[in-house]
């Protein structure tokens, strides 16, 4: 569980405060809510349950809605191998936001 948590934990420090032109830059918000899906996804076949789509919000409410979705993977106390899944989904997008 560790690495997920510090993986999302680095991701939300970097895009926290980011404003509206800079999520709108390069489709980071639609990149960053693609991962807000997939953590949801992973969370609701870690409870087995059916997945739904996540709404989609404002760029400015993407940081809660990561950190809902990190939340509840981390309470439904997925297999390694779902968390390395979601590590690795946030690394990917970590690395490429501030790209360009």
């Amino acid at each position: 569980m560790t690495d997920f948590a510090t993986s999302i934990d680095r991701l939300l420090n970097q895009v926290r405060f980011w404003e509206q032109p800079r999520w709108r830059a390069d489709d980071r918000g639609d990149r960053a809510y693609a991962l807000v899906q997939v953590l949801a996804d992973l969370g609701a076949d870690a409870e087995g349950r059916p997945r739904r789509p996540v709404p989609r919000e404002h760029d400015m409410i993407l940081p809660d809605q990561l950190r809902v979705m990190a939340d509840d993977l981390l309470a439904a106390d997925p297999s390694a191998t779902v968390l390395d899944e979601a590590t690795a989904a946030v690394d990917d997008l970590r690395r490429t936001l501030d790209r360009k």
